[in-house]
Formats: structure tokens, C-alpha cells, sequence
């Protein structure tokens, strides 16, 4: 018998991980209830013929996000996983050539000058402002539950609005300090596969450029999932409890709260539920209607951030001299940004990114092979995405790839799986099959995203990229420890 309280949490993506184990921390009695049969949601590992892939996030930015998160718990990162800095941080294929971002702030000053002579200054002068906007974002704005203006009414948020540059758009404020089509579009690129177009995003999000310049891009020793492993083997030593392979189908309200949650095996009670399942699937499909916080036409209205065609790819061969991360950025992107964000529809020339995870760790392909992940960023809610469309995408940026390379790839596949829009759907009931959430435009932003918090059901509660602070693992990871303290603070 024991009188803690007990919460349910329905997933175990990053934002429900963090979300158990803080709970967990308080002294909360916590179950996980996973529909799929491991850990990690859309950051599941896949293998198969000796190879091993991420099949979600291969980007390691915000280290001090990980490193705060597992502080907070008397650990260390080193202590569940071990990190490399890459370098170069990732590569640039242009039409013609390609430029490498090197991991050592001079260097890539140099590379900057060498496109237009003086703008490795002015990189620097621009990161002075992306730092005073990471610092205020990431350490003060972000942790903020976002029910309401008064949380970000204290004077040094006010006095600094302004600097924050919450109302004008990234693209005009890169465009101010850079000239070089290029260094635009590097500057460009860390909102551009994340959100929304540039011209469409705030000059807030700079801070992004500052993640990705001083921050560094890393990769954890055995992938991605080595994260995710990290922390589910943190909420197992804070003795939550993982039922994996369970669905849930109903959320029981009785008189404002949760009452049961009712899988397709069992049904359980708990003092509060923290759904870190897609927040519209929870709220259309295991809600009755009248608990539902959001009309269908308030979702209808959302502007989504893209979802993905991507392809997991083991060649029998060693390319020559591969980087980790290759952005393609060859073709136009007005067209592709358009079909993803202005005219949804699937793209004419598309641009793509690259992972080649075996050229930094060999332990996930056979001696002798190589690990590579494509993704195409695509329109949210596109269909017919079946294998005739898929085939002939991977096709095309193949082709591409190997022209850059100078070397074949298509008659080296020994393995190829591909994941589009209906697999999002599938395998986690993604909104019109998103891979990221809601796009990071201003009126989606802190108080104007679905609230961590239900509006009608007072022991219900959400974390994930569909609520605050936004998409990414980093903002998931504080996804959770913000809806933890809420529920702390609200269920008594």
C-alpha cells in the first residue's frame, strides 16, 4: 500500500522520458505506457543486416541542454553516453563544389571571408546578438509553461523585447549582416528543415545559429538512441515502471478529470495523466468531445512544420572520404520551400540531407560498409506516398549524391527501408503525419502553442513538440521537466 501519488504517462519519446523521470524525482508513483516495443518514440533505433540506424533526430546540438537535464538528477552525460565533436560540423553541396563549416570558430571565420571578404566579422557580430537571445531563450523564456503574458512580464525580458526581435523576420535580419547568397542560406539553414521559411520565422531564433556555431554539433557514441537509452536507463534507476506494446485507447473523464486510461490490455487509474502522444490524437481520439481543449478547426488552422521522405541506406562499400552530415543544397530552394509551406504538394527538385554515421562510428555498419540516412523535407499532410514515389525520390537525390561524390552509390545498396508522411501516421498518430511539430512562427510561440495544460480536464496534462517550447529534442527535453512541475504544482 502507499500513499504517493501516481501518474500516467502515455509515451516515451524524449518529452515523456524526461516528463517520468522528473515526476519520479518528486516522489510521484509514474507508468509509462508505450505503443510501440521500445523506448524513444520518433527517435527509435532501427537495424537490420548489421546495420544500425536513427530513425529520427541525427543532429546533437544544445549539449548544455544535456548536460543541465542529467545535472538535475546528480548525473552526467559522460555517466549513460559518450559524446564526439564533429568536424567539420556538416557539409554544404552547392551546384558547384561544396563548403565544409569547420568546428573551430577562426576557421570558419576564414571560410565566411573566403565567400565575402568581411563577413567572417560580421559573423561575429551577429552572434553577439544570437548569444543574448539563446541566453534569454533558452535559460529564462523556454522554461515558461506558457499559460498566460504575465509569465514573461519581468523587466529584463521587457527592456530586452527589442533586442530579442521577437517581430521581424530572420531572413531580413540575416540579410542585414550578409550579402553572399550562400551565407544566407547557411545562416538560413538550421530554421529551414525545423519550422518555417525564413521570411516566416522570427529573428528570435538566431539563437539557433549560436546552438550551431559555438554550441557545436556532436554525436553521441552509438547513435542517437544512445540518448535515448541514456535516459530510459535514468528513469529505470528512478523506478518508473514501462509497459511497452500497449495502446492506449480511451481517456475516462468524469466531472473534469481523468479517471481511467484504458489501454487494449488493461485499464488504469492515477491521479494525472501527461500525454506525451501526438496532442491531437490525444485530444480527438482518446478524449470524449466535450473535454476537448481545441476544436477541429483551431487544428485545421495550425501551421505545421514539415514532415519527411527519408531513407535508410547500408551500401557494401567505403565512400571515399565521407563527412557525418551533408546538406544538398544544389537546386533553388523557392520552389521545394514553396511546395512545403505555400503550395503543399510533393517537391519538383527537391533539396536533402545526409547522414553518414559510419564515417564517424564504425560499431553501426559491417566491416567494410557504410551507414547512410536521406531525408527530403516534405509537406505536412501530403498523400500517396507510396513506393513508385518513393522509389523515384530516391532515385533522383542518389543520382545527385553520386554526381557530387564523383562515385556510385545505387548499384552499392545491399539495404534500403524508406519512411514517409503514412508511416508518421502509423507508427506514432502524427498530425497530418508531421516529423516536427508546429512551425516556429511567431503567432505559434510560447503562449500562442496548445497549452501543457488542459483547458477542461484539471488532471490532464501535455508535453511534447505540439506544446511548449516547441520541436527539437533539446525543447523536448524541457518539454517534460516544464509539464512535470506543472502537474506538481497543480495536483496537490
Amino acid at each position: 500500500m502507499t500513499n504517493r501519488k501516481s501518474v500516467i504517462v502515455i509515451g516515451s519519446g524524449f518529452a515523456g522520458l524526461s516528463a517520468a523521470s522528473f515526476m519520479a524525482k518528486e516522489g510521484w508513483e509514474v507508468t509509462v505506457i508505450e505503443k510501440n516495443s521500445t523506448p524513444g518514440g520518433r527517435a527509435r533505433q532501427w537495424k537490420e543486416q548489421g546495420f544500425t540506424f536513427d530513425m529520427g533526430p541525427s543532429f546533437y546540438w544544445m549539449p548544455d541542454i544535456f548536460e543541465r537535464y542529467f545535472a538535475q538528477f546528480g548525473k552526467k552525460v559522460s555517466d549513460y553516453y559518450q559524446l564526439e565533436r564533429l568536424d567539420p560540423s556538416y557539409r554544404v553541396y552547392w551546384d558547384n563544389g561544396f563548403t565544409d563549416m569547420p568546428a573551430d570558430f577562426a576557421s570558419l571565420k576564414k571560410t565566411f571571408d573566403s565567400i565575402e571578404p568581411g563577413s567572417g566579422e560580421q559573423l561575429e557580430k551577429y552572434l553577439q546578438g544570437a548569444a543574448y537571445k539563446y541566453d534569454v531563450g533558452i535559460n529564462k523564456l523556454v522554461y515558461k509553461p506558457g499559460h498566460s503574458i504575465t509569465e514573461f512580464m519581468d523587466w529584463p525580458t521587457i527592456s530586452g523585447i527589442f533586442k530579442l526581435q521577437v517581430f521581424s523576420s530572420i531572413k531580413k535580419h540575416i540579410s542585414s549582416y550578409f550579402k553572399n547568397h550562400r551565407l544566407r542560406q547557411l545562416m538560413e539553414f538550421p530554421v529551414l528543415f525545423l519550422g518555417a521559411l525564413p521570411e516566416d520565422t522570427p529573428a528570435l531564433y538566431s539563437l539557433m545559429n549560436y546552438a550551431d556555431i559555438k554550441g557545436g554539433t556532436w554525436y553521441p557514441k552509438g547513435g542517437m538512441y544512445a540518448v535515448v537509452e541514456g535516459m530510459y536507463k535514468l528513469a529505470n534507476e528512478l523506478g518508473v515502471k514501462f509497459l511497452f506494446s500497449e495502446s492506449v485507447e480511451e481517456i475516462k473523464v468524469d466531472r473534469s478529470s481523468v479517471k481511467r486510461v484504458v489501454t487494449d490490455k488493461a485499464v488504469y487509474e492515477a491521479d494525472a495523466v501527461i500525454s506525451g502522444a501526438d496532442y491531437h490524437f490525444t485530444e480527438t481520439k482518446l478524449l470524449p468531445e466535450a473535454s476537448r481543449s481545441y476544436s477541429d478547426a483551431y487544428w485545421q488552422k495550425k501551421v505545421m512544420a514539415p514532415s519527411c521522405l527519408l531513407y535508410y541506406v547500408g551500401l557494401n562499400k567505403k565512400l571515399n572520404n565521407p563527412v557525418h552530415h551533408s546538406l544538398f543544397f544544389d537546386v533553388p530552394f523557392d520552389q521545394h520551400g514553396k511546395e512545403i509551406y505555400k503550395e503543399p504538394g510533393w517537391p519538383t527538385e527537391p533539396l536533402f540531407y545526409v547522414s553518414v554515421s559510419s564515417a564517424t562510428d564504425s560499431s553501426v555498419a559491417p566491416t567494410g560498409c557504410e551507414n547512410i540516412v536521406f531525408l527530403i523535407p516534405v509537406a505536412a499532410g501530403l498523400s500517396g506516398d507510396d513506393e513508385a514515389v518513393r522509389e523515384k525520390y530516391f532515385t533522383m537525390i542518389a543520382r545527385r549524391m553520386e554526381k557530387h561524390l564523383g562515385e556510385p552509390i545505387l548499384d552499392s545498396v545491399v539495404y534500403k527501408k524508406s519512411y514517409s508522411v503514412s508511416d508518421f501516421v502509423l507508427d506514432y498518430n502524427s498530425f497530418r503525419g508531421n516529423a516536427y511539430g508546429l512551425a516556429n512562427t511567431l503567432w505559434q510561440t510560447a503562449i500562442f502553442r496548445p497549452a501543457c495544460q488542459s483547458r477542461k480536464v484539471k488532471n490532464l496534462f501535455y508535453t511534447g513538440q505540439l506544446t511548449v517550447p516547441g520541436p527539437g529534442v533539446p525543447p523536448s527535453l524541457i518539454s517534460g521537466e516544464v509539464v512535470a512541475k506543472q502537474v506538481i504544482k497543480s495536483i496537490r
